[in-house]
């Protein structure tokens, strides 16, 4: 005996998300039917909200309700520093250790030729126009620690070689491969501490 359509339907809905299999879409289905109506509603508007009212930040690409993110509305921090990463989740990684008082800058993929991705696929041309038009003293890439991340920060530096700009990346606390999605706290506080200068005049 099969399911009726309907929780089939979602069952194979679930199954789109990362990391849910067969079974595990099934008992969140299961799920839904036994909570209450209001729950039900409240979860069917926040996925309709999710899709409708997201947008990205005009400044620097992080996931927004606004023209500007929260983060960029805040005069408080520290403007000379810019902290690039290429994925929305990691600003919310850095926030959430409260160590970093700058600003960011979302990239939203690493170049990777191999896989079709190349410079002008990602947003590396309005990190340089955010550079150049900002008083900014520091670039620090949190890149994932990659062949694609280590070519996407030294493509990054070149174009800034004739800037003054100060150029680190987090130190190889976290290990190569590993998604700095997984990183520990500890690691990862660690790791932006210890950033290593990679100034196009420092590598020689």
């Amino acid at each position: 005996m099969k399911y009726p359509s309907t929780i089939l339907n979602l069952i194979e809905c679930f199954k789109k998300l990362p990391g849910i299999g067969e079974r595990t879409a099934e008992r969140l289905a299961l799920s839904i039917i036994k909570m209450d109506d209001d729950v039900v509603s409240l979860f069917s508007k926040s996925l309709k909200d999710v899709k409708t009212k997201i947008r990205r930040c005009e400044c620097c690409n992080n996931l927004s309700e606004d023209n500007l993110c929260e983060i960029c509305k805040d005069k408080s921090r520290n403007k000379s520093l810019l902290c690039v990463v290429d994925d929305p989740k990691n600003v919310i990684l850095f926030e959430k250790l409260n160590i970093f008082d700058g600003y960011y800058h979302v990239l939203d993929g690493l170049i990777s030729p191999i896989d079709g991705i190349n410079p002008e696929d990602i947003n590396i041309d309005s990190l340089i126009n955010h550079v150049k038009k900002n008083n900014i003293e520091e670039l620090i890439l949190a890149l994932k620690p990659s062949i694609e991340g280590e070519t996407t920060s030294l493509y990054i530096s070149k174009l800034l070689d004739d800037s003054k700009i100060k150029i680190t990346k987090i130190a190889h606390g976290i290990p190569i491969g590993a998604d700095i999605d997984y990183v520990d706290s500890l690691t990862l506080e660690m790791a932006l501490e210890n950033r290593m200068d990679i100034s196009p005049n420092k590598l020689s």
